[in-house]
């Protein structure tokens, strides 16, 4: 609760002003525009229905998402649905804020959707991780929604899952992903921009026995849900930060470290391209852009409208 008071009265106020600094009162203008004008246009977006293709054995593909968010998982998911040319079933996980009717209004948009609510993530992880034994984990769901994205997909649940983040814009068929898809052998993830895990490798190695493999991205991230060791991650999450602090980047440094000792596909760079340039977006350059960082400019400004 004191986390929560904390960032919502001094860090949340302070990164806004921070940002608004370096972005310029007119970018930051320009910026708050666009998504306004984003967030309407979502909610025009139907899933793209391919008619001559089946609609039973469909590959899925899972969201966290919740209010703040639909809008943004609305464009990827629908850009997505664009480009496929085959039907998916879209699993959209609730962060804990979709009310019912925000989840008629997903279903109306994406008819080949299915929407686990709250309520039933809270239950089966009541049995399948109980606070009494995963005290950090649950800890950082109340404080670090990122967690949720590992905890609330994949905890008492089995098989392989492909999880996409909102802030995505697919532009072609991504051909490596959807081979994947049909059939997976290994984790699936692309590859970021620089190396970005806060925590140091020294620390990841020592604690997942193996070497980290560099500039895991978990913007597009496939991994087997009864192949996660939650015991080892409530250890790892709750060492890292007693050891090196806190930092929003832990789930992606966490799921680095449980793909460290696996045979991986790995989504090429020049085709899923993370933290796009202004060039890049203009000229709609590789199969998949995510927009993380400085590049949440070009998404809110330009990107998402090539769409419409």
């Amino acid at each position: 609760m004191l986390g929560k008071i904390l960032y919502k009265t001094y860090y949340q106020p302070k990164g806004v002003v921070e940002k608004t600094i370096q972005q310029g009162i007119y970018n930051t203008w320009q910026i708050n525009r666009g998504k306004d004008e984003m967030r309407k246009a979502s909610e025009t977006l139907q899933q793209v229905i391919h008619e001559d293709q089946p609609l039973d054995n469909l590959s899925e593909v899972s969201f966290l998402t919740g209010a703040k968010f639909w809008f943004m998982t609305a464009f990827c998911a629908y850009s997505l649905s664009r480009v496929s040319e085959k039907n998916i079933k879209f699993i959209f996980y609730d962060d804990g804020t979709l009310n019912k009717d925000i989840q008629q209004k997903i279903k109306s948009q994406f008819p080949l959707s299915e929407v686990v609510d709250h309520h039933q993530i809270n239950e089966r992880l009541a049995t399948s991780l109980p606070e009494s034994k995963y005290p950090f984990l649950h800890y950082k769901r109340r404080v670090y929604p990122h967690i949720k994205k590992l905890t609330d997909v994949h905890a008492g649940t089995s098989g392989f899952k492909l999880l996409l983040d909102s802030d995505m814009i697919f532009l072609k068929k991504p051909v490596t992903m959807m081979e994947w898809l049909l059939q997976p052998s290994g984790p699936f993830y692309i590859v970021d921009r620089v190396h970005s895990y806060y925590y140091s490798d020294q620390i990841m190695e020592r604690l997942a026995g193996f070497n980290i493999p560099p500039k895991v991205n978990v913007g597009a991230i496939g991994l087997k849900s009864d192949l996660i060791n939650w015991d080892q991650i409530e250890y790892w999450a709750k060492h890292m930060e007693e050891q090196e602090g806190s930092n929003y980047l832990l789930e992606q440094a966490l799921t680095a470290m449980i793909v460290a000792d696996k045979h991986c596909v790995v989504g090429a760079l020049k085709d899923y391209i993370v933290m796009p340039t202004l060039e890049e977006v203009n000229c709609k350059q590789g199969t998949l852009q995510h927009y993380v960082a400085d590049s949440k400019e070009w998404y809110f400004r330009h990107a998402w409208r090539s769409l419409i």
